[in-house]
């Protein structure tokens, strides 16, 4: 009698099965892998800021008499009338009259007709950053123009206000550049002065 030993080990169907399963595994990570890199690739956010700029470059351009002048932080300023009292600094309070308006003019927010100016301490965070910097500009009773970037104002996600019958619906959408006509009318010096 001849013994022959059968090796369970080799089954064509089971290599056959593994393989199948191998290249699918192989196929779903190169899958993954080139989805994962597209995903990342893809920044909508780069769009909206090149959209913002040119929207902002657009309107420098088709007011060319307006001789703003280009802060390191991404400010627009202009000074329309030198205020004669003095500049103000973190922690004093100041009392401003402003409107914000969209680049094409439409008017979102102000004081003006009222006899309510906003009273805020300087540089403290109540105010968006944009508008903060540029009062620290003005003198006691100055103008000025400020182009702010979305970076300084509502950024990407801009801003919301709730209303009970609608929910929350956007004031000013993300990626907003916005205009502020701005005079410091009073300076109350901070603590310590």
């Amino acid at each position: 009698m001849i013994f022959v030993m059968i090796n369970d080990s080799y089954n064509p169907k089971h290599k056959t099965k593994s393989m199948i399963k191998r290249n699918i595994q192989t196929i779903l990570l190169l899958f993954t892998t080139i989805l994962m890199l597209s995903l990342g690739s893809c920044d909508p956010g780069k769009e909206y800021e090149k959209e913002e700029n040119a929207k902002i470059q657009a309107y420098l351009s088709s007011n060319p008499t307006l001789n703003f002048e280009l802060k390191t932080s991404g400010l627009f300023y202009l000074e329309v009338q030198t205020g004669s009292g003095p500049l103000p600094v973190t922690s004093d309070t100041a009392y401003i009259m402003y409107t914000g308006k969209f680049l094409d003019g439409t008017v979102f927010a102000t004081n003006i007709g009222t006899i309510d100016t906003i009273i805020r301490p300087v540089e403290s965070g109540w105010l968006i950053p944009g508008l903060s910097e540029g009062i620290t500009y003005l003198r006691e009773g100055g103008k000025s123009v400020l182009l702010v970037p979305s970076k300084l104002a509502y950024g990407p996600n801009g801003y919301y206000v709730y209303d009970s019958s609608y929910g929350y619906y956007p004031v000013i959408p993300g990626y907003t550049p916005l205009l502020f006509d701005v005079e410091l009318v009073r300076i109350k010096a901070g603590p310590g002065k």
